[in-house]
């Protein structure tokens, strides 16, 4: 029996959107951008996805576009911003705990001479708005803040956030590759400028993903070629990974909150079923204030990687942090800026839910897990 509780780095594709797939490669394959019968049915497809997409963010179809996933979406808002907009300053802030695809972007950033700032988190995760408060000048151009912690869960407090920035006319980006479709959430309501997402997060294929432009948002292209997605993303579209992406949200509207509550409930017997064993402890916002689908542990003894890979003898997969960086053999920098222990970091692995996965499985997992780390403690000490 194969347990997959890899949900953050991927997750699998529906069953009802693999006929849609197979339908684009096979059938409607034409190139959007040609001006026959096929390439408008392919147009069509463009346009349903688009609709699918801004109905889960409430907002127009035309304030979004279609990229390759997440880390372009990421870096097509941060550059293409301040591409755009030389003349908002010089000066960007972000958190210690984004994605790769951020933070690493901001390096490169300053290198090129902008002032970075990179805020601190407390404990649990959490920017302090008073932080932002105080760094926030005249010079600030952008603000770029996940609104879910990809290894922890923390949700970041985003409206409050952009009440801030609006004040001083600052433009926020926000990463919501692991909080879209996920979390309920109004992008206008909450007053975010750009939103990145993702297609194989929430069940569509890998390589695909979506920027939120509001409308009022000038950004220029990082890419540029044939002017595809008006002239913001060049590059003939992924049609396959673009209508898996909008069936994907098709099926997870009116959905989003049955599904949490569904995965934290996954979550909270996962944790039930571990109180007899000694020696851990939840790192991040805790059981009930993080996201539903994301649950980071630290076991004391014992290595993080070496469990992950005695759990997968048993058929049960998950990870030690990002899977962007859990190649690396680092520690992981959001564990290190939650102020966690080396001990504790190096115990740590992420335990993330789908809407797929059962309670049996939950129990197996956790018996899994009861049985092995005694067992990986003995070894340790010897």
């Amino acid at each position: 029996m194969e347990i997959y509780l890899d949900n953050s780095a991927t997750t699998r594709v529906r069953n009802e959107i693999i006929n849609d797939i197979v339908m684009v490669i096979t059938e409607n394959y034409g190139n959007p951008s040609s001006l026959h019968h096929k390439g408008f049915k392919a147009e069509k497809i463009l346009n349903y996805s688009r609709e699918m997409i801004a109905r889960l963010l409430k907002c127009s179809p035309e304030e979004i576009y279609f990229t390759s996933g997440g880390t372009e979406s990421n870096n097509l808002a941060i550059r293409g911003y301040l591409k755009a907009n030389r003349r908002k300053g010089n000066h960007i802030i972000t958190t210690a705990i984004e994605h790769p695809s951020v933070s690493n972007t901001f390096l490169d950033l300053k290198k090129d001479g902008y002032n970075v700032d990179i805020l601190p988190v407390n404990p649990m995760g959490y920017v302090n708005i008073d932080d932002i408060k105080r760094i926030i000048t005249e010079e600030t151009a952008l603000i770029s803040i996940m609104m879910v912690n990809n290894e922890i869960g923390t949700i970041e407090p985003i409206k409050e956030i952009s009440a801030i920035a609006k004040e001083k006319g600052v433009a926020l980006h926000v990463d919501a590759v692991q909080g879209f479709g996920k979390l309920d959430f109004d992008v206008k309501e909450y007053g975010i400028d750009m939103l990145s997402l993702s297609g194989h997060k929430i069940y569509g294929l890998k390589g695909s993903g979506a920027l939120y432009v509001g409308r009022d948002i000038k950004i220029a292209p990082i890419l540029t070629g044939g002017g595809q997605e008006r002239d913001i993303r060049s590059g003939t579209e992924n049609m396959p990974g673009i209508i898996a992406l909008g069936k994907a949200a098709e099926l997870l509207f009116g959905k989003i909150d049955e599904n949490a509550r569904f995965m934290y409930e996954l979550k909270k017997k996962l944790v039930d079923e571990l109180k007899e064993l000694d020696g851990w402890s939840i790192n991040g916002p805790g059981l009930n204030e993080a996201a539903p689908h994301i649950l980071n542990i630290s076991f004391s003894g014992i290595r993080g990687e070496v469990l992950v890979h005695s759990l997968e003898e048993y058929g049960i997969y998950v990870s030690t942090g990002s899977a962007c960086s859990s190649k690396h053999h680092s520690e992981s920098p959001v564990l290190k800026a939650l102020g966690l222990k080396p001990n504790a970091i190096q115990g740590a692995i992420r335990i993330s839910f789908s809407i797929f996965n059962t309670e049996e499985e939950v129990v197996k997992a956790a018996e899994a897990i009861k049985k092995i780390v005694p067992e990986l403690r003995k070894y340790t000490r010897r």
